[in-house]
């Protein structure tokens, strides 16, 4: 059974968090050359791929005692908000055009990108430690896959227009603030519990 509330806050923390990441940007740039449907299959099913490994890893934390999780997952949490914080603004990666407008080559650029430049990426740890707080894979799984789809297209088709009215350093904040508050959270059951 997927839980709504576990489902809207992942969707909400991993939103927050992707939208100032390199990648939401390449995702404008390749929404620029190409078309935009081809774009956004290819970096959905790379998020989707990358989502799924994360809620297995997060899984796997829930073997261990809950006192150890709530402590692991607050220090991570901790940590992001600190990456978030002290990040500083990266330039947009050069995206190599495909030769072609096919389906197959502009999506597979878009996977392919997607793929190796979130790998290990703060939202797919983000999401294995919601994974191992909550203990409900299926939720945290669609909050995080729906969140990332969300800032894709966004990236794809509107990004300019979102980044003229909020500013990256807001979006920036707000998302560490949230991590801050988890990370907070979780080492108060930890301690407590």
């Amino acid at each position: 059974m997927i839980s709504l509330t576990v489902t809207a806050l992942v969707f909400g923390v991993v939103f927050l968090a992707e939208l100032p990441d390199k990648t939401a940007l390449a995702g404008l740039v390749l929404g620029t050359r190409y078309r935009a449907s081809y774009v956004f299959a290819g970096v959905a099913a790379a998020f989707a791929l990358h989502v799924a490994l994360a809620v297995a890893a997060g899984s796997v934390l829930t073997l261990l005692p809950q006192q150890i999780v709530h402590a692991l997952t607050g220090v991570l949490f901790l940590g992001g908000a600190a990456m978030l914080l002290l990040k500083k603004d990266e330039d947009e990666e050069e995206i190599r055009k495909p030769e072609n407008q096919s389906f197959w080559k502009v999506s597979g650029a878009g996977f392919m990108l997607i793929l190796v430049a979130e790998f290990g990426d703060l939202t797919q740890i983000m999401t294995a430690n919601l994974a191992a707080r909550y203990d409900d894979p299926l939720s945290v799984g669609l909050g995080a896959v729906l969140a990332l789809w969300a800032v894709a297209g966004l990236g794809i088709v509107g990004g300019k227009a979102l980044m003229k009215r909020v500013p990256l350093s807001l979006i920036t904040k707000v998302a560490a603030l949230l991590m801050l508050g988890l990370g907070v959270w979780s080492l108060w059951e930890a301690v407590a519990g």
